[in-house]
């Protein structure tokens, strides 16, 4: 517990340093081009990165378990073409078969979890797999349906397509309102709950987690279930958004997802982070995408900045992760050659 508390403290800290990084985006983008300070750009950017910040929200759970889950992007796609073959082709009414993409998303996230946590495969293998499952199985449901894959599904009511371009009161676009929401439900769960204590001290000691009577499997395998229902949410969204439903729908969410998380603090070896740290970066991502491409930097360079980010921020963390490491051998060397001396 003294441990955990360490943690959170370390965490606000960084929360801290990232404010200080999102507050330089702000002045040296804004030197570069009026239009990046106007708050209906910065409002409106929530719908380029939104999507991924909610997914990025619960991979956090996951990887503070100690895991990961790569398939997120590819859940996004499925649950897409989901919600279009059962409109368009069953004949399902918009919002039951947007509801039933988001319930199959989280039973691909009960696949996930439970092969990793009951059968003790490698999160990373079971989820690369998975990735490359759901892709795959994305595809094969527009065959099936003789939907062709480069067209994709189109033609939902406007009820639907409206649904991710309102603005609340006027102002607050609809990503925006669904980030603050999702950000708020991860929050209290991790960050209120017993269920939290629970997902961190997995993440320190599984063994310990263990003998105290934590069920560590269940507690594993819900993070993949929570992450995957995430993804369905994020691709109804964009399937509104974009008026069409596509297998090929968040295939470019990974890095940015990934640096999200693990710029926002979280130790991708696990024990560690918040997704307030997540929050922050997802919108330090999202910003300067928006700041590069106001500056007159073309998209397809964009990634190589998320990728740089990605790397200072992992070997920042892990350096730091080191140094707690060999600070606390120490302090146990320590106390043992003070007892023996007692």
């Amino acid at each position: 517990m003294q441990r955990l508390m360490k943690n959170t403290l370390r965490s606000s800290r960084w929360n801290l340093f990232l404010v200080l990084i999102l507050i330089l985006e702000l002045v040296i983008f804004g030197q570069m081009n009026d239009r990046f300070l106007r708050v209906d750009t910065l409002l409106n950017s929530f719908d380029n990165f939104a999507g991924i910040a909610i997914i990025a929200f619960f991979v956090t759970f996951v990887i503070i378990t100690g895991g990961i889950d790569i398939s997120g992007g590819s859940i996004v796609g499925l649950a897409s073409v989901i919600t279009g073959i059962l409109y368009q082709v069953a004949g399902w009414n918009i919002w039951l078969a947007a509801a039933a993409a988001i319930i199959a998303s989280g039973l691909c996230g009960l696949l996930n979890g439970l092969l990793i946590a009951y059968v003790g495969v490698q999160a990373m293998i079971i989820t690369l797999g998975s990735m490359l499952l759901f892709k795959g199985l994305a595809i094969l449901l527009f065959g099936l349906s003789g939907v062709s894959v480069a067209e994709g599904i189109s033609k939902f009511p406007t009820e639907f397509t409206d649904l991710a371009h309102i603005k609340l009161f006027g102002v607050i676009p609809m990503y925006l309102a669904v980030f603050a929401v999702m950000l708020l439900i991860s929050y209290l769960l991790l960050h209120r709950t017993r269920y939290g204590r629970y997902i961190y001290l997995i993440g320190i000691n599984p063994n310990t987690a263990r003998y105290s009577g934590i069920n560590t499997k269940r507690i594993i395998a819900s993070t993949y279930v929570l992450s995957g229902f995430a993804a369905g949410i994020s691709g109804v969204l964009l399937t509104s958004y974009l008026w069409s439903a596509r297998a090929e729908f968040g295939e470019t969410y990974l890095m940015p997802m990934l640096t999200a998380v693990v710029l926002g603090g979280t130790l991708i070896t696990g024990g560690k982070g918040g997704v307030i740290g997540t929050a922050l970066a997802s919108i330090i991502v999202g910003f300067l995408q928006l700041g590069l491409q106001l500056g007159g930097v073309q998209s397809q360079y964009t990634g190589l900045a998320v990728g740089l980010l990605l790397i200072v921020s992992v070997v920042v963390l892990g350096v730091s992760g080191m140094n707690l490491r060999i600070k606390g051998v120490l302090n146990v060397k320590k106390d043992r050659g003070g007892n023996q001396n007692a």
